[in-house]
């Protein structure tokens, strides 16, 4: 494949596993989740793809997500921008918890308000209109000029911080991305035109 941006979500954490609200915390990731990184790599290796260059969060969960697809396709070493401005939605004084014991202390309608809505946030973090605030001008800035110039590129993140970008790159509307799931370690393949709109997405599947 030429010419494509890839956005794969980081494998299971450890925190995920434990159903913890995880946001800015830092967990590696679990067996499960090294599983999914190796799947995500050979799937990609699978449709021969090279990359000029990556770009992650500064967690270690998605870092390492990252190294491992690309030693399954062979370009360990692979020039790697990490900025926090990839880094998942921080959720305030939600993170650590479990996300049923927060249900039982805010009562489910105002965690599920937090989770699913678009604009409100849970005590002390941020919401998508939020992440998308700092993950949007990163994109339109550094990444995209990459993408416009013809470089396969491949960014390594969080499941937040890429519904931010999926947004403004599918131009959903914010009650379609709310809904949108995006499964860990399976990767999003788009080309997209010069103007940055998509000719083509595919997931990536075992």
């Amino acid at each position: 494949m030429d010419n494509v941006l890839v956005l794969v979500r980081h494998g299971q954490s450890e925190w995920n596993r434990l159903n913890l609200f995880t946001g800015w915390r830092d967990p590696d990731l679990t067996e499960q989740g090294v599983r999914e990184a190796h799947r995500a790599g050979r799937l990609l290796k699978a449709q021969k793809t090279r990359f000029d260059l990556a770009y992650t969060s500064v967690l270690r969960r998605a870092q390492r997500t990252l190294d491992i697809i690309l030693d399954e396709i062979g370009q360990t070493g692979l020039e790697t921008m990490r900025d926090a401005r990839l880094n998942e939605r921080d959720y305030g004084q939600l993170a650590g918890l479990n996300k049923d014991d927060a249900r039982k202390r805010w009562g489910e309608d105002k965690v599920l308000l937090w989770r699913r809505s678009y604009d409100i946030a849970p005590p002390g973090g941020e919401s998508l209109k939020d992440t998308a605030a700092r993950v949007l001008p990163y994109y339109k800035s550094r990444i995209w000029p990459d993408v416009k110039m013809g470089k396969n590129v491949i960014v390594a993140a969080h499941g937040n911080s890429l519904r931010a970008l999926i947004m403004y790159i599918e131009e959903l509307t914010a009650r379609q991305i709310v809904e949108r799931e995006l499964p860990t370690g399976a990767p999003f393949v788009y080309r997209l035109t010069e103007n940055g709109q998509v000719a083509e997405r595919r997931e990536l599947v075992a």
